[in-house]
């Protein structure tokens, strides 16, 4: 009985610990202005980028191409939710308006997670979520990533996907 009061909770904790975010969700536009800069791209961050063009692949898929700006898009969110200690879509239509306008993206979407210590876990829990899978095996050209860990070590992500 007692796993049955703790699974309510388990399953929140599931949905917390990555997101998804697309186009079609109705989000009014934020008040923010997008930080640019690109830092240097992590060990772990082409990882990423591999396993999903090779899941990709696998499937028959193109792969992506990375893009400079979607990566710069992608860390200006990766360090607001390091900032915040929390994972969220918050200013999605910022970046998605902003890519569309200076990457010529005509679609945009999204993935992020938290806490994940390598990328092979990160994108693995992806792929075991519907929503997430399908940005992963979308129809999209480009897609970039960033990686970065709070002040305890832990990591956020974000994983933009851009159709030009």
């Amino acid at each position: 009985m007692k796993l049955l009061t703790k699974l309510p909770l388990l399953a929140l904790l599931a949905v917390l610990s990555f997101s998804c975010s697309t186009d079609s969700i109705d989000e009014k536009a934020d008040a923010i202005e997008l930080s640019l800069k690109t830092p240097q791209t992590k060990t772990i961050e082409v990882e990423i980028l591999e396993l999903i063009n090779n899941h990709r692949l696998s499937i028959g898929l193109s792969p992506l191409g990375d893009m400079k700006v979607v990566k710069s898009v992608a860390y200006s969110h990766t360090d607001y939710m390091v900032d915040m200690d929390q994972i969220s879509h918050d200013n999605f239509y910022t970046r998605s308006t902003y890519l569309k306008q200076n990457a010529g993206a005509k679609r945009v979407s999204e993935n992020v997670a938290y806490g994940y210590t390598s990328a092979e876990t990160v994108v693995k829990a992806w792929l075991r979520s519907e929503g997430h899978k399908e940005n992963i095996e979308g129809d999209f050209t480009n897609f970039d990533v960033s990686a970065e860990k709070n002040e305890e070590g832990k990591w956020y992500y974000t994983n933009i996907f851009i159709k030009k």
